[in-house]
């Protein structure tokens, strides 16, 4: 027969596997951080810090949903459905995010096309050269508000988004009194997803840094809100 102690390392296996997998399956716990991450030309530190940050947020939303939830005697089934309702305020959220954010990046590579200026000077000769009227004024913009309000408007997109495989897990060394159980199986699946969402966001940026996008580059902004308002809709419709 299997001791407490059994039950809750099998509990936390579990809660690891669960938290690797459900990362793993869902997109929007990386897929921002990479597009975004390539469009603003964030650092890798403050790729990382960033998902970090929006990852502990995810998950410990849920976590305090579920204790609180224990606490006041709510039922699993009730916790799952405002889980639900997290959810789908946080898809909504994220496909409006990426929508607004697409159609200034479709906006943005149309005013930075490039053109070509032929300049003929006094002595007979000439020159051509190619640029386009909003580099400059677009780099200044892109260095102060719009950079910082990305990485808040995310985090707050993450805040709602639920983890509703957490919940159940959480049960079992609630119901057995099992403080400890309660926060082991907190911490191991909260580890579990903020690490993986790591890995994979770390290995995505390096890869991409290796992509030559030459003159595709002015299109990143556009590609990335065009892949938030995907993973919004994924999450909403396919339940990814």
């Amino acid at each position: 027969m299997l001791t407490m102690n059994n039950r809750i390392g099998i509990l936390l296996w579990t809660a690891a596997s669960i938290g690797f997998l459900h990362t793993l399956m869902g997109p929007d716990h990386y897929l921002p951080f990479i597009v975004m991450a390539r469009a603003r030309k964030w650092s890798v530190a403050r790729t990382l810090w960033i998902t970090a940050a929006c990852g502990l947020g995810h998950v410990a939303s849920s976590v305090v949903l579920g204790i609180v939830g224990i606490a006041l005697g709510i039922g699993v089934n009730s916790l799952v459905d405002i889980e639900s309702v997290r959810g789908n305020l946080a898809a909504w959220a994220l496909t409006a995010f990426g929508l607004v954010y697409l159609i200034w990046g479709v906006r943005h590579a149309i005013r930075r096309k490039p053109h070509t200026h032929f300049h003929v000077h006094d002595h007979g000769t000439g020159h051509q050269h190619e640029h386009s009227h909003v580099e400059e004024h677009a780099h200044i913009h892109e260095g102060t508000e719009k950079k910082n309000i990305t990485p808040w408007v995310l985090f707050v997109i993450f805040i709602l988004g639920p983890c509703e495989p957490l919940i159940p897990i959480l049960m079992y060394p609630a119901a057995q009194n099992s403080i400890e159980g309660l926060v082991q199986v907190s911490v191991v699946f909260s580890v579990t997803t903020v690490a993986t969402m790591l890995l994979i966001v770390l290995s995505s940026v390096w890869g991409l840094s290796m992509i030559p996008f030459g003159k595709m580059e002015r299109y990143t902004h556009a590609t990335a809100g065009a892949m938030i308002l995907l993973s919004g809709l994924a999450i909403q419709f396919l339940g990814l």
